[in-house]
């Protein structure tokens, strides 16, 4: 019974950070006064943050900003070997094949409005990530003779289940800072807009993940360098319990300042998983940076980067999309996308590979505990 009661404490313990991500950006709110109704709002159409115009002196300080993680991402990536295939690498499976002809099935429907798919217009976002996932595995699966499909199935299984949920927290920031909305799904009842959105939401984390396996397989580090990052090698302990509680501020105030913080929609997030993996004294990708975790940074932006690049090409021209409304830097657009808003990619794979850590970790102990009980 003592044993059980302290597993149940550790996991109220692991849940504090996303209790955090829920409660403080309301806690700004109502520090602030504003009614918490339209942040409540469900289904999330009504658009009530009025955003700043364009600013040349804002962004010029984000292009300076972003270059302070993307210029030692792009040169680690520039000094990466590229790894070629064994001679005697796998063939690409059938169910590759299958992905490709998904992908480019649903491609061509969700750009097209054939009178006689009308009804299913609005859902070719979800088979396009489908089939996407299924050819990164399969590609991965060409190049090393495994992958999560076919070697983690439980954990693969797992990332669809938990990428909705994680999406949706997303989501539910998004409505303090509002720099997206949806059309083509107006006309939805709010169980239909629910389902509607959350099966591509549950493609977010295997597409990432996916992708950076495939990464992984290509790529292999450059040589020894003293040049691991900007954070301490040797992380101090004040350093944890700094990002925390300016991270936790920061989640505070995004409904209160949305022009000035939006960035911390996705920087926040991260910061507080990190720090409190690291005062917990937990094994995490953000602290105590080796060359292995900087070449995995590196390796996992580049492949929120790439599934950024398809997301908003596919979205370009569906008939169920989003639009985005950033302020200062709502300019120069690759699709939808503002360009300097690709940046907010780079740590979001970081973002992935926290939660798909959380989630191998429970799909090992998972498997450990069932070998112990047939053994």
């Amino acid at each position: 019974m003592l044993m059980k009661n302290k597993h149940q404490k550790i996991q109220r313990i692991d849940a504090i950070p996303f209790f955090l991500f829920l409660v403080l950006p309301l806690l700004g709110i109502l520090i602030a006064g504003k009614p918490l109704s339209q942040y409540l709002e469900f289904p999330p159409l009504t658009q009530h943050v009025a955003h700043a115009g364009f600013s040349w002196g804002v962004f010029a300080f984000f292009c300076a900003f972003d270059l302070l993680f993307a210029g030692p991402v792009a040169f680690h990536l520039w000094r990466c070997r590229f790894q070629r295939p064994p001679e005697s690498f796998h063939r690409f499976p059938w169910w590759g094949w299958l992905g490709v002809a998904i992908t480019f099935g649903s491609w061509v429907l969700a750009w097209t409005r054939f009178e006689f798919f009308e009804p299913l217009q609005a859902f070719t976002f979800s088979p396009l990530w489908f089939g996407y996932i299924l050819c990164v595995n399969a590609l991965a699966y060409r190049r090393t003779g495994s992958c999560m499909l076919t070697h983690q199935r439980f954990y693969f299984i797992l990332l669809f289940l938990v990428s909705a949920a994680f999406w949706w927290f997303f989501e539910y920031l998004n409505r303090f800072v509002q720099n997206w909305y949806y059309v083509g799904a107006d006309d939805l009842s709010p169980f239909k807009y629910f389902v509607f959105a959350t099966l591509p939401f549950s493609t977010v984390l295997p597409a990432v993940l996916g992708t950076y396996d495939l990464l992984n397989s290509a790529m292999a580090p450059p040589p020894a360098t003293r040049f691991y990052g900007y954070l301490p090698v040797k992380s101090p302990p004040i350093l944890p319990w700094t990002i925390l509680l300016s991270a936790c501020l920061g989640l505070a105030g995004i409904g209160i300042w949305p022009d000035l913080l939006f960035p911390l929609l996705w920087l926040s997030p991260l910061l507080i998983l990190g720090a409190w993996q690291a005062i917990r004294r937990e094994e995490t990708i953000l602290f105590n940076i080796t060359p292995e975790k900087w070449h995995r940074i590196c390796l996992l932006a580049v492949a929120a980067l790439i599934c950024g690049f398809f997301w908003e090409l596919w979205n370009f021209h569906s008939y169920a999309k989003w639009i985005y409304t950033v302020p200062f830097v709502n300019r120069f657009h690759l699709f939808e996308m503002p360009l300097l808003g690709y940046a907010g990619y780079l740590p979001f794979g970081i973002e992935c590979a926290l939660i798909g850590d959380l989630i191998k970790t429970f799909a090992e102990k998972r498997k450990t505990s069932e070998g112990i009980a047939h053994g």
